[in-house]
């Protein structure tokens, strides 16, 4: 379907440009004038048309498997972004598939528009393209999990505008960015680490009490079959 309508395009393209290049001189020139030089007026569509091209053959390409794979730098986290601790890193990669719901390792402006839902910070259709831009390194319109990731340390670095929706989603992410820069983001980030790791004790101490009661249970068996083994013993 793409490829259909990448060709009718640049088909459309092609004629337009053709009907346009037959026009006739103008009424009361002479027959024999000398036509005069035009000015490159179709350079932008030359462009446009050979970028239109160069899309259809890709596509055609991609549809017959011969496309050669795109060049990708390897993106190592913990290297590029040293302040944030490995845990984290780790929280925000937990975060991020969460709502990469095309599990394309992207988020995309609607997987966006439903992140600020949840969030309680709903933005509009220009707001959520504004966040994207603001982050997107190589233009694609969406957002790799290293640009998720420059999100949060924008925000330590106090590059992010107070009333913007990235701080908006950074400060909702429980995550709290209203720090003195980039210079003690690690030793917050860290904190704030142990801070999130103490809203699980509840849970290791249920886990703890279920564990103790197992091995209750257990002893309680055995001094059963203890009494079974011993009441035995007499009756016999």
């Amino acid at each position: 379907m793409a490829s259909e309508e990448l060709a009718s395009k640049l088909q459309r393209r092609l004629q337009w440009e053709e009907g346009d290049s037959g026009l006739q001189s103008a009424p009361g020139a002479a027959p024999d004038a000398e036509p005069q030089p035009q000015p490159p007026a179709w350079a932008p569509t030359a462009r446009a048309d050979a970028e239109l091209s160069a899309q259809l053959n890709r596509r055609l390409d991609i549809n017959e498997g011969a496309a050669r794979p795109r060049s990708c730098r390897v993106f190592h986290p913990y290297s590029e972004f040293p302040e944030f601790s490995r845990r984290l890193i780790k929280d925000l990669e937990s975060m991020f598939k969460l709502y990469d719901a095309g599990r394309d390792g992207f988020i995309d402006l609607m997987e966006l528009k439903l992140m600020m839902e949840k969030l309680g910070a709903p933005q509009t259709h220009l707001g959520l393209k504004s966040m994207i831009k603001e982050v997107d390194e190589d233009f694609d319109g969406k957002l790799s999990f290293r640009e998720f990731l420059l999100i949060f340390h924008k925000a330590a670095a106090g590059e992010l505008q107070e009333d913007s929706g990235l701080m908006a989603l950074a400060k909702l992410s429980e995550i709290d960015v209203a720090l003195e820069g980039v210079r003690g983001a690690k030793d917050f980030f860290e904190a704030k680490v142990q801070a999130l790791s103490c809203a699980s004790k509840f849970e290791a101490e249920l886990k703890a009490e279920q564990d103790e009661r197992k091995r209750e249970e257990e002893k309680r068996k055995v001094r059963q079959a203890a009494f079974r083994e011993l009441k035995a013993a007499f009756s016999a």
